[in-house]
């Protein structure tokens, strides 16, 4: 069987590779894979056409100024449908360009499955009758949303969310030694995952760190030490970059190739970039604050299209601010110390935050979200006479 699968995003490679994996303990005989994806794809044995490193931009600037490349990416994988005929496309997340393929493929015949439920509950619902009719089935990580869908005849299965497994494979492996200086407070420093985010995000959060070492030093609280995983080499060495020449920063900070999970469940606070992380720092049980700084332009796009109130997906799904955000020129050095020194100096809070944390949690499903979606996925494909 052949399995074209497209994840173009950092986050949503991770949710790909255990789904390749799954796939393979699910469907009997022997499964190939092609498309594109980040490293998770690649350690599974999927043959990358494209890299998460190239593909991962976020912003409608940063968009138009690639998309050169984009045209050319969507027309060659428009071509490796056609001359490879897969017998599933399976796209994760990533809508902007996955929809099409999806559309593409459909439109030929082929089995379409888009993991992860584009956010038509937060913007642009006008485009629910479009998903339905270029998609077969749609899996979704959040149980609220195969609601959006009720009437469109589009099939949609909630799967939980695989973050619950991430979070307890990494509590069970052995916890890994990092440079925490032996401070007495940790705190994590997560400045996203793509470019654009890490160069508006991480100069703030360093000059914020320093400040909240000053403050900590001040009022006789101890040390304080900061810890920043990079998610791929890439972003590693530009992350560096940046480090190298930021004028502020705190005594102690460490960037480290590791995985996120291990620093936030080292840590006692976190500043995190909107996005799958800060689910992540939910599920963790890190006290966290979040942040994000995008383009103006497309900001301003943002605030008169988005529908929802909030933009942490932790908050989004508890209804109410269990994690506070600051969004654009909210996000300053200064209100960031301001809202992370509680987490570190308030017991209460932390335990309050770490509850309403729970709550979130358990909405999420009660684990093993890869191999659910790999059975809903088999059922499709029976359905569809694909396999037997």
């Amino acid at each position: 069987m052949r399995i074209l699968i497209c994840a173009g995003e950092v986050s949503g490679d991770m949710h790909a590779a255990p789904l390749v994996r799954a796939l393979r303990n699910t469907i009997r005989g022997s499964l190939e894979f092609r498309g594109f994806g980040g490293d998770g794809l690649k350690a599974e044995g999927v043959e990358l056409l494209y890299h998460t490193d190239d593909t991962a931009v976020v912003g409608f600037i940063p968009v138009l100024l690639r998309a050169r490349f984009f045209t050319g990416m969507l027309r060659r994988l428009k071509r490796e449908i056609d001359a490879w005929r897969p017998d599933l496309v399976l796209t994760v997340d990533y809508p902007g360009m996955n929809l099409r393929l999806a559309e593409y493929a459909h439109a030929r015949g082929i089995t379409t499955v888009h993991y992860i439920c584009p956010q038509v509950w937060a913007w642009h619902q006008s485009r629910i009758p479009k998903i339905a009719r270029i998609l077969d089935h749609l899996i979704c990580l959040f149980p609220f949303e195969p609601k959006c869908f009720d009437g469109t005849g589009l099939r949609v299965t909630f799967a939980g969310h695989p973050l619950i497994d991430r979070i307890a494979e990494t509590r069970a492996e052995p916890a890994p030694e990092l440079p925490w200086h032996r401070a007495n407070l940790r705190i994590a420093l997560l400045p996203g995952s793509r470019a654009g985010e890490i160069q508006r995000c991480l100069p703030r959060m360093l000059a914020a760190a320093r400040q909240v070492q000053d403050e900590l030093q001040r009022s006789g609280r101890g040390s304080v030490a900061f810890v920043t995983p990079a998610p791929t080499p890439a972003m590693y060495e530009l992350a560096g970059k940046i480090v190298a020449r930021v004028a502020v920063r705190p005594d102690h900070f460490e960037l480290l190739r590791v995985n996120a999970r291990h620093v936030l469940l080292q840590a006692d606070a976190a500043a995190v970039a909107s996005g799958t992380a800060t689910l992540e720092a939910c599920l963790a049980r890190c006290p966290t604050v979040l942040v994000y700084d995008i383009a103006p332009v497309t900001g301003w796009v943002l605030r008169h299209f988005i529908t929802i109130k909030f933009a942490g997906l932790a908050n989004i799904v508890a209804g109410r601010e269990v994690m506070p955000e600051l969004l654009q020129s909210d996000f300053t050095a200064s209100r960031l110390a301001e809202r992370m020194i509680p987490y570190l100096t308030d017991s209460e809070l932390r335990l309050r935050t770490q509850a309403d944390y729970d709550t979130v949690a358990a909405q999420l499903g009660s684990g093993h979200a890869a191999e659910m979606a790999a059975r809903q996925i088999l059922d499709t494909l029976k359905s569809k006479n694909v396999v037997a």
